[in-house]
C-alpha cells in the first residue's frame, strides 16, 4: 500500500517554501535532522529525488514540484475539514500590519494556513515599519501587528530574532571606512541597534542608502555598495552573513511581538492571533 503521511507532506511544503531544511524545520517545529530524515525516507519510498541539495541551497526537482502541488491540496483539505466541523461559522475581516522584513519570511506560511482553514475570513495585510504601525494600532486601523517591540506598544512576546550584517561576496565592501550602510528609515530599531554597535566599536560609518523597503536594502547589498543590518530571517541565502571575523561588531536581538488594537476582540482576530503565537514562538 502506498501511503503519504500528511505530516511529512507538511515538511516537504515547508522546505520548498523556505528553500532551506533549517528554516523549514523551524516552521513545523521540528529539528532539521528530523525533517531531513523524513524527506529522505519519502524519497526512498518513491524512488525519486524531491530536492537537489548543495552546501548553501536546496532546489526542488520536477517530481518534487508535482508532489508539492498535491501536498498543498491535501493539507488544505485537512485544514478545511477541521475548520468546517470546529469553526463552521468563522467569517469576517482581519487587518494585520507587519514590517517588510518580517512579511517576506515570517508570516506567509501562517497566513496561508489560516486562509485555507477559514476561507470566509478576509485577510488584509499592511506592510510598514514597526514605528509606523504603532499609531495605526491606536486608531484601530489595524487589528493586529506582528512587529518589533516599539516604545509605547504592548503585545504578546513571540521570540527574539537575531540580527546580522548582510553583505555580498562579490565585493568586500565591509572593509571600507567609513563603512557604507544600507538601512531602514530613521525610527527603525534595526538601524538604531546598528549605529549603537558601530559607535561602541569605534567604527566610522556613513549612510549610503536609506529606505523603508527591504528589497531596496537587499539590492544595494547585492550590488556591493553597502552592508545592511537585518533580521536574520530576512537575509536571502545568496548574501553573506558577516560577523566579528569580518571586523563587524555583534548586533542586539530584535524582540518580536504580536500587538492588538482595541477593536480586535472578536473571533477572527482571536483565532489568527492564536495561530501566529502558536506557530512563531520558538
Amino acid at each position: 500500500m502506498k501511503k503519504l503521511d500528511l505530516d511529512v507532506l507538511e515538511m516537504l511544503v515547508a522546505v520548498a517554501d523556505t528553500g532551506s531544511f533549517a528554516r523549514g524545520a523551524e516552521s513545523v517545529h521540528r529539528s532539521p535532522s528530523a525533517v531531513s530524515m523524513q524527506v529522505k525516507a519519502l524519497e526512498e519510498a518513491l524512488g525519486k529525488p524531491l530536492f537537489v541539495r548543495s552546501t548553501r541551497n536546496v532546489a526542488i526537482t520536477a517530481e518534487g514540484k508535482t508532489l508539492l502541488d498535491y501536498g498543498r491540496r491535501m493539507l488544505a483539505m485537512r485544514e478545511e475539514a477541521w475548520a468546517s466541523v470546529v469553526r463552521p461559522e468563522m467569517k469576517g475581516r482581519v487587518t494585520i500590519g507587519v514590517p517588510d522584513d518580517y512579511v517576506s519570511s515570517v508570516l506567509p506560511q501562517v497566513l496561508g494556513k489560516f486562509a485555507m482553514a477559514h476561507p470566509r475570513v478576509e485577510i488584509r495585510v499592511i506592510g510598514l515599519p514597526s514605528s509606523a504601525l504603532a499609531p495605526l494600532l491606536k486608531d484601530n486601523t489595524l487589528d493586529l501587528a506582528c512587529m518589533t517591540k516599539t516604545k509605547g506598544v504592548a503585545g504578546d512576546f513571540i521570540r527574539f530574532e537575531p540580527m546580522v550584517w548582510a553583505g555580498s561576496s562579490a565585493r568586500k565592501v565591509w572593509k571600507e571606512r567609513p563603512l557604507p550602510l544600507a538601512v531602514f528609515a530613521d525610527g527603525s530599531t534595526a538601524r538604531a541597534y546598528a549605529v549603537s554597535a558601530l559607535q561602541r566599536a569605534n567604527i566610522k560609518y556613513r549612510m549610503s542608502y536609506e529606505s523603508p523597503s527591504l528589497l531596496g536594502l537587499i539590492s544595494m547589498v547585492e550590488a556591493g555598495l553597502a552592508v545592511a543590518p537585518l533580521a536574520r530571517c530576512s537575509v536571502p541565502d545568496h548574501l553573506v552573513q558577516l560577523s566579528q571575523n569580518e571586523g563587524l561588531p555583534p548586533l542586539d536581538e530584535l524582540e518580536v511581538i504580536l500587538a492588538r488594537s482595541a477593536r480586535s476582540a472578536r473571533p477572527p482576530c482571536d483565532f489568527l492571533a492564536e495561530q501566529i503565537l502558536a506557530e512563531l514562538r520558538t
